[in-house]
């Protein structure tokens, strides 16, 4: 079974400048358009949409992995980092606290080069605990391949279908050299969110590491678009894209792998998901200026600390059925205490009972 990286022109990636013209020229437009709309927000409807998108950013880019993070810890943290006055804080675990680190170093200074020590960093960040699993993984080094070659396989044992195998571990730190000197050649006649689709695809198509090569080829494409947009915020998220075409995601990815280097069509069907990702965009956008009027017809009416987190919370969108249990469980307080700031909320129309009541009793915000 052959793969492109033996190919004898690897990795000489091409093409057709023609067929991507006019998809570019969309998406570009569409990034334009998101911006300045954004810009026209002020600064804190900027800073809430920019926390909704990284949260969803880092929520989606583990679960493609099959990596399940509480949305709450991942949005405690990135306010934390940012600097955002943002209620009803709460602790996060080491394995949040790190991808945060990657996706902000990754976005927030993407006019940092990209170097072999700053992708060590990165992948130490996601492993903190050093890894663990049934695979033991170099944390902060290239993979060894002491344990065979790295191979991404599905089925049961003694049946499994390979769909791809990296080059050999020998091969890693020269491969990933001449990688990063392209990404950095700002000489490279290519459009900034081209260079984020073919960085994806050669950077997990060598891939350096023993694991999270797709969590970080993919914090690579968000910094080189961060690169195309020059701004720090992010106002729509391409992971929570992907995780909606995961399918498709690996489908098109294997495809290009055992082609040749022509990947016209995997670059296509990039700027197509990174199209959708913008109009996504859209939906943020709404519920952000949901929240902020939500907050304006509150303004003068006197709302607790418990009251303002849990309000977020559902604004934010709550899982599952909010209950006086629930509440009593985030807020740390009494049961007594729970149903008090509820009653409050109710008899002021801001929350309203649902419908089945008894023991099911469950509250939802006033539409």
């Amino acid at each position: 079974m052959g793969f492109i990286y033996d190919l004898p022109e690897w990795p000489a990636f091409r093409w057709s400048e023609a067929a991507l013209s006019r998809p570019l020229a969309a998406v570009r437009h569409r990034q334009g358009r998101l911006l300045g709309g954004m810009e026209a927000l002020g600064f804190d409807l900027r800073a809430e949409a920019s926390l909704r998108t990284l949260t969803q950013d880092a929520v989606k880019t583990s679960e493609i992995e099959g990596v399940m993070l509480d949305d709450v810890e991942v949005r405690s943290s990135l306010a934390r980092r940012l600097g955002l006055d943002v209620a009803g804080l709460v602790p996060a675990d080491r394995q949040v606290e790190g991808l945060v680190t990657m996706l902000l170093d990754a976005t927030q200074n993407f006019d940092r080069p990209l170097t072999a020590e700053r992708l060590f960093g990165w992948h130490a960040a996601l492993f903190p605990t050093g890894g663990g699993g049934r695979r033991p993984i170099a944390v902060g080094a290239w993979r060894t391949d002491a344990l065979g070659p790295m191979r991404v396989v599905s089925g049961p044992i003694g049946r499994e279908r390979i769909h791809y195998e990296a080059p050999p571990a020998r091969r890693v730190e020269a491969e990933m050299t001449r990688f990063l000197d392209w990404f950095e050649d700002q000489t490279v006649p290519v459009d900034p969110v081209v260079k984020a689709a073919v960085a994806h695809i050669w950077f997990v198509t060598i891939h350096p590491f023993d694991d999270g090569n797709g969590r970080i080829g993919r914090a690579i494409a968000d910094l080189a678009l961060a690169r195309s947009e020059r701004t720090k915020q992010r106002f729509y998220s391409m992971s929570a894209r992907l995780r909606v075409e995961r399918t498709a995601y690996y489908a098109t990815l294997e495809a290009a792998q055992k082609g040749d280097l022509d990947i016209t069509q995997r670059l296509a069907w990039f700027l197509q998901v990174l199209n959708d990702a913008i109009g996504d965009a859209e939906e943020t956008l709404a519920a952000v200026l949901r929240k902020a009027r939500f907050w304006e017809s509150l303004s003068g009416r006197p709302i607790n600390q418990r009251q303002r987190a849990m309000l977020n919370r559902l604004l934010d969108g709550f899982t599952g059925k909010l209950t006086s249990s629930k509440w009593a469980k985030i807020a740390k307080c009494s049961q007594d205490t729970a149903l008090r700031d509820i009653n409050d909320l109710v008899e002021r129309a801001i929350l309203i009972l649902e419908e089945a009541g008894g023991r099911s009793t469950s509250y939802s915000l006033r539409n």
